[in-house]
Order: structure tokens, then sequence, then C-alpha cells
């Protein structure tokens, strides 16, 4: 009966002493010595992981501390992964809360609008806040694994700025930018205008990939739709000159020759009636918006006379007489 007395006695003791101690560890400030301290939390790492990760970028003094702390709330489960950043010495506590809000600093990325897919794969493998798994992958592996059921990834992903957390993966990123553009060009198809010649929202997307490289300026897009909807409707060849420099590929060095346009490729629009195979860039919405919602006009054609903008004629002889008094008298 005494043995008895004497285990209760110890195991009280045992967790007073353990109860005194959490108490101080938890409300005890970390003796960090210099701000701000950055340290980084790996997707998918478990509880004991997490703990060992900030012990050694020199947040904890050791790891079972703070392992304890997290279990006792029964929170192992919700630690959010990401990069934090401390501004002063928080208790164990607060720090436990940090990481469970997932109270993350972040780091950003933009794809701008008008990239090509190569542009963009170059964007993330050179950012480095991200864990670069796809640096190695073909682009249909990409494809794959972003859940595409497209076979070319050029102009799939929206152009846009992606927040988030050092250490995400490429492939994370991918895959948001791959559904907010699926998102986008499905809502914007099916309010679409009547009467578009497109067999698909696929190919309302390789028109405004050509309408993002043809004018930076956003008035004209409605209008620069018109002309090639209105050649598509008559069978003629859209003539446009993205196309053509997104086919010759590594071989364009700035200067679109005439060899250039008579040489037939799936994207010379110059030799071939119709769209091109693919888009040839990464469209933004107020391109896919003026794709699927064209101005009324019976433009069929246009001319750059500087500052941006461009000249729209009925018919060939006013196109000739714009190229004459826009390019051809420039150039003298």
């Amino acid at each position: 009966m005494k043995a008895i007395k004497r285990l209760i006695k110890f195991v009280v003791l045992g967790l007073l002493v353990a109860t005194g101690w959490m108490l101080y560890f938890v409300n005890t400030p970390l003796s960090l010595s210099q701000f701000p301290v950055e340290f980084n939390l790996k997707h998918g790492s478990s509880l004991k992981s997490v703990a060992r990760q900030m012990t050694d970028a020199g947040i904890l003094r050791e790891p079972w501390s703070f392992s304890l702390l997290v279990r006792a709330y029964g929170k192992a489960g919700e630690i959010k992964a990401g990069n934090y950043q401390l501004e002063a010495n928080l208790t164990p506590l607060e720090l436990f809360y940090k990481i469970t809000r997932g109270d993350v600093s972040q780091v950003e990325l933009t794809f701008i609008e008008g990239w090509t897919f190569r542009q963009l794969r170059k964007s993330l493998d050179d950012h480095p806040g991200i864990e670069h798994k796809t640096a190695d992958m073909s682009d249909q592996e990409v494809l794959s694994l972003v859940g595409a059921s497209e076979s070319q990834a050029e102009g799939l992903f929206f152009p846009d700025t992606y927040y988030f957390g050092t250490g995400m993966s490429d492939i994370s990123i991918l895959k948001r930018a791959y559904h907010i553009m699926q998102g986008h060009l499905s809502k914007s198809w099916k309010d679409r205008d009547p009467g578009l010649p497109y067999k698909s929202p696929y190919e309302a997307l390789i028109m405004a990939s050509i309408i993002e490289k043809e004018t930076g300026k956003a008035s004209e897009r409605p209008l620069i739709a018109a002309v090639f909807i209105n050649r598509l409707h008559l069978g003629m060849k859209l003539q446009t000159d993205p196309t053509v420099i997104y086919g010759l590929g590594e071989r364009f060095d700035g200067n679109l020759r005439k060899i250039d346009l008579l040489t037939d490729t799936p994207y010379n629009t110059y030799t071939r009636t119709g769209l091109p195979p693919t888009p040839i860039a990464l469209p933004g919405l107020e391109s896919i918006q003026a794709a699927l919602h064209p101005v009324k006009s019976s433009a069929l054609y246009f001319v750059a006379k500087g500052q941006g903008e461009h000249q729209f004629s009925d018919s060939l002889v006013e196109h000739n007489r714009a190229v004459s008094r826009y390019q051809l008298n420039n150039k003298h």
C-alpha cells in the first residue's frame, strides 16, 4: 500500500514538474539574436520533421519540447508549409499559432501576357523560391502532371502574378495557372457572341493568343478580333506576322523577311487558311474577351501607324493607301 502511495506521489510530482516545465517553455520567448529571421517548412513534412527543420534553422534549441506542445493541442496535422519570417522573439506558443495559421511570408512570380510557354518555364526555373520538379521534364510530362487534356502546352496557363510561400513546387503553380485559364475560358465561352467561327473554346484561345501578340492597346483588341473573324468567315488567309514568327522559333533573328512569309509551316497564315494549330502565346483576359466579343465591323485589314496604334480598312484599296501613308513613307 505504501509503495502504491509512493508511486502516486512520484507520478503527481512528475506531472507537476512536466506541467511547470511546459508552462515555462511555452511562455519563454525564443532567444534569437538578429531579425528578421526566415525559415521554410517543407510541404508534406511530419511534426517530427517540422520541429527538426526549425531546430536546424536555429529557431528552436531542441525539437522535442515543441513537438510535445503541438501534440498537447492536437494540432499535429494542421501545420502549414511555406516560408515564414520572424520579426521579433516570439514565445513557442506564439510560434505554434503562427505555423498552424499558415502566417507565411509570401513571394511572387509573374507570368507576362504574350509570353511563350518556353519563357514561362524559364521564369519558373530561374525563381530561387520554388521547388523545381519539372526542370528535366518534357512539356507533355508537365501537361500530364497538371491534369491537362491538351497535347500542346502553349497558351494554356493564365498570365498573372501568383503569390505563394517559398518552397512551393513549380507543379503546384502551373496547376493553379492552368485551372485559372480553364475557368476564364469556360466562362467566356458560355457568354460568347453568336455566329463566331470557332468550333471549340481551344480555337477561341488560339485566336486570343494572336490578338495578344498583334496589339498591346486594349481598345484595339475587339477590332483586331473583328478583322480576323471577318477573314475566317470569308475564307481569307489571316496573314498575321506573329504566327509566322512563332513558326520560325529560334530561327527568328528579329527581322521578318519575304522568304519567311513564303515558306510554308503549320503556323504560316500567309500560306495556309484558318487558324494555326495551337496558340502562339499566353493571352490575357482582355484578349480572350475580344476573341469572343468582337466589335461589329466590316474591316478586313489593318496596318501599324506608330505609337502602338493601327489603321483599319474595309477594302484592299483603302489598305494599300494606309500602307503607303504609314509604312512606305516612313521608310524614306
